[in-house]
């Protein structure tokens, strides 16, 4: 359902589009391709004396990942198309190489600010890097599923999604219907629905 149209007129200013897509390699890897556009609303004076149409994206972004099936990153690379200063923000791009050895599942999101953040790192590409770790996970629960369901057992080990999210909480109505084996029936005062 969509939000409801607004009570009061307004004027659009802004809009980030954000997209990942992600690949199955063939060398049993995956490819994690993000890309984030900022547009104006309206047209703007720049610096060097020419005007930023409206539409005309003020930055343009992409970053790709390469993970293997633990979730480490093995190969990182970044690219401009935009940026509002030019080859003074495209320089930052080769420095995220250094996501490589980070893992998407352990502290990620405290590793890429402690490494990118303030003046380290382009704040667009940082942002753009958080949400890998959930696309991640999105495109390798098809093979992870496979991987359970081959072995034939059930694992002593709790899925790493349980208590991950509201949903997919151990007391809740979905654990209690498709992880049966982890649910653990609410204590105390009952969570609303």
């Amino acid at each position: 359902m969509p939000l409801p149209l607004p009570d009061v007129p307004r004027k659009l200013l802004h809009t980030r589009s954000v997209r990942v897509d992600a690949y199955a390699r063939d060398d049993d890897q995956w490819d994690l391709d993000a890309e984030l556009i900022d547009v104006k609303g309206y047209d703007f004076p720049r610096e060097n004396g020419t005007i930023h149409k409206m539409g005309d994206p003020v930055h343009h972004m992409h970053l790709r990942v390469t993970v293997d099936n633990d979730f480490t990153i093995t190969a990182a690379q970044a690219a401009y198309d935009a940026a509002p200063f030019d080859e003074n923000c495209f320089c930052i791009a080769s420095a995220y190489q250094d996501l490589v050895g980070l893992n998407l599942l352990r502290r990620f999101r405290d590793a890429v600010k402690g490494r990118f953040g303030r003046v380290a790192g382009c704040t667009h590409l940082t942002e753009l890097s958080y949400l890998l770790p959930t696309v991640a996970v999105q495109c390798m629960a098809g093979r992870k599923r496979e991987e359970r369901a081959r072995g034939g057992e059930q694992s002593d080990k709790k899925p790493f999604e349980l208590d991950g999210c509201h949903a997919l909480r151990v007391d809740g109505p979905v654990a209690a219907k498709h992880y049966p084996q982890w649910y653990a029936a609410p204590q105390g005062k009952a969570r609303q629905e």
